[in-house]
């Protein structure tokens, strides 16, 4: 387990001004579980990773892995980069490209402190290279791989040593579109089998999404929510969470209504398209100002008008075909919400539409 407390990281910039890069940073990870730090550029999540990894001296806090302090400001506790046992894989693979692909792997265990016997580096080296399936290119020189295949070298050699824990700092980040997707399965897989504590950074939100047991997005140098990835997306703590992580649809309105007996936790919430029915767990006061987030596939459009509560008449002001889904812009009132909807609504622009939004798709966020 990675237990990351209180940590605080400040350095100067080149005009000599503090640079706050991680506040507070608090988090813990199990074993065996891919955790992701997900932020803008200049949020603090680097930082916070070369300071797990011992790259950077933090201003307080403490790091333990497995119950082993790695850095401690109370109790002056540094240990050195190459006595923490980790693995990293930086954006630039860093392969070695005058050797070949058995060396590139092998290369951690023959500059360590441990001796290994030729045996147990070749049989080290062989295992890794099969679970990244780069054993049949083990003598291929480096230069001669593709992108995707560096990568996974750059991960065997982070592995070979088997560190207690691996540091991803955004690893796919230098791939194109295509092979960026197919190493998101490659990693995923590689993770869960072997069951490697895993810290991953990236900017990427359908990155952290597709690979992530849990996500803590950050944002100047704060954590603002932590939560498995459907948490995170279906019920963003902050409107910076939401706006990051996805689209979403944000309506400001004021409360004005109290629950009643009908339904469970249900307001209304007065806003510039009307009164929104919204079902919530959260204590809101009667004209507590609040905004309303409403993610674009749970805008629901329809050509005749359903039953039910949230329904109203808008009109369609321009869409874009993007293959398995159509993004729509509807005109309601005042304000311009967005929809994704399946290729088969064929709405034109300019003509009428109905616009239904669900009370339990509605979040609400406070505004300060």
């Amino acid at each position: 387990m990675l237990k990351v407390e209180g940590l605080y990281t400040e350095y100067p910039n080149e005009k000599g001004q503090v640079v706050k890069a991680a506040q507070d940073v608090t988090f813990a990870i199990d074993e065996g579980r891919l955790f992701t730090l997900l932020g803008p550029s200049g949020c603090g999540k680097t930082t916070t990773l070369r300071s797990i990894a011992g790259l950077e001296r933090p201003k307080a806090g403490e790091i333990s892995v497995n119950g082993r302090l790695v850095y401690s400001a109370s109790k002056r506790v540094f240990v050195a980069p190459n006595r923490r046992g980790f693995g990293m894989v930086f954006q630039s693979y860093a392969i070695w490209p005058h050797m070949t692909v058995f060396q590139n792997a092998a290369f951690p265990l023959e500059v360590g402190d441990r001796k290994y016997s030729t045996t147990q580096i070749r049989d080290n080296v062989m295992r890794v290279l099969t679970a990244v399936q780069l054993d049949h290119l083990a003598d291929r020189e480096a230069t001669k791989l593709s992108g995707g295949q560096q990568q996974r070298l750059a991960l065997a050699r982070a592995l070979v040593m088997e560190p207690a824990l691996l540091l991803l700092d955004e690893p796919l980040s230098n791939l194109d579109a295509k092979l960026r997707e197919k190493m998101r399965f490659e990693l995923k897989r590689l993770q869960r089998e072997l069951r490697i504590t895993t810290v991953y950074v990236t900017h990427d939100q359908s990155e952290a999404l597709a690979l992530s047991h849990q996500i803590a997005v950050m944002n100047e140098g704060r954590i603002q929510q932590i939560g498995t990835p459907r948490e995170v997306y279906e019920k963003p703590a902050n409107r910076f969470v939401a706006d990051f992580v996805g689209n979403s649809n944000f309506v400001e309105g004021v409360v004005r209504l109290k629950p009643d007996t009908t339904y469970a936790s249900r307001h209304v919430i007065e806003t510039e398209i009307g009164g929104v029915h919204v079902k919530t767990a959260q204590e809101l006061r009667a004209d507590e100002k609040v905004a309303l987030s409403v993610r674009p596939e749970d805008v629901v459009l329809t050509e005749t008008r359903p039953a039910g509560d949230n329904v109203w008449e808008g009109r369609v002001e321009q869409k874009v075909f993007l293959g398995e889904a159509v993004d729509f812009q509807v005109k309601v009132g005042p304000r311009t919400l967005l929809s994704r909807q399946h290729p088969t609504l064929r709405t034109r622009v300019g003509e009428a539409i109905y616009v239904q939004l669900d009370p339990e798709k509605c979040t609400v966020l406070t505004v300060s």
